[in-house]
């Protein structure tokens, strides 16, 4: 199951469907479901059709089961026909990245400032085939900004620093009950010491709320099947994961799940 994910495969599918004006066939039906009302109007495509051309656009339904319960219906429609390239390359938007680097602040605000200086004096360039070249023709050195616009390079070119991005970390989101399968952290119990020991610490935290083995169900198809067992084995799971992240030197700045 895709999780939060749910419906993101139909959507990708129904998008290349409407643009390619074809209704595309439905895989693995060998023989209609009994419990659907067919004579109703359902109908399950067994082989690719030309989507009809009517004076209508082009529209189709998707629907999201999550498997947490987030059920969704979006109806996607045909987007409007496209200018021809060269049309849309003439009336693009200007607001294409350059790319700048050096290998010093220095030797970065130079380039900014020869950049604008070439730019004032040819205003004919289109800033599409500035950002290409940039981007394709120069290495990309230690110290680097993007440039919106000549006014972008000006401020690169004069002042010693840019804006500060924030200091981030990781945020690890583990997966809920439905994620388990039989065997699950066996093999990494075997091999991982720090997974073993934060194993351990969990089995000793759940002994007095649990009359099993942490260790022994992991390997137990019908145990992993309740409900009062699976969830604290998974929590199990998730914390010892996090602690062999942490001695690889990785410090989240949040685990959920």
């Amino acid at each position: 199951h895709a999780a939060a994910a749910a419906g993101i495969g139909g959507v990708i599918k129904t998008v290349s469907a409407l643009a390619h004006r074809l209704m595309p066939r439905t895989l693995h039906v060998t023989e209609p479901a009994p419990t659907v009302d067919w004579p109703a109007g359902v109908r399950v495509l067994t082989e690719t059709l030309a989507w009809p051309e009517t004076d209508r656009p082009r529209r189709a339904g998707v629907s999201s089961f999550g498997v947490s319960g987030t059920n969704a219906h979006l109806i996607l429609e045909q987007g409007p026909d496209r200018p021809d390239e060269a049309s849309a390359l003439d009336t693009g938007p200007t607001g294409v990245p350059w790319p700048l680097s050096g290998r010093t602040p220095e030797a970065l605000r130079a380039q900014a400032a020869r950049l604008a200086e070439y730019l004032r004096d040819r205003p004919g360039l289109r800033p599409v085939d500035v950002g290409l070249s940039l981007t394709t023709s120069r290495t990309a050195l230690a110290c680097r900004a993007v440039a919106f616009g000549p006014d972008d390079l000006d401020r690169i070119a004069t002042q010693d620093q840019g804006m500060r991005t924030p200091d981030s970390r990781p945020v690890w989101v583990f997966p809920g009950q439905g994620a388990q399968w039989v065997g699950m952290a066996v093999e990494l119990l075997g091999s991982s010491s720090v997974f073993a020991e934060a194993m351990g610490e969990c089995a000793v935290a759940l002994a007095p709320f649990v009359d099993w083995s942490l260790v022994d169900v992991l390997g137990d198809g019908v145990a992993l099947g309740r409900v009062d067992v699976v969830q604290p084995v998974l929590w199990a799971v998730m914390v010892s994961l996090a602690a062999v992240w942490r001695s690889f030197g990785v410090v989240p700045g949040a685990v959920v799940g």
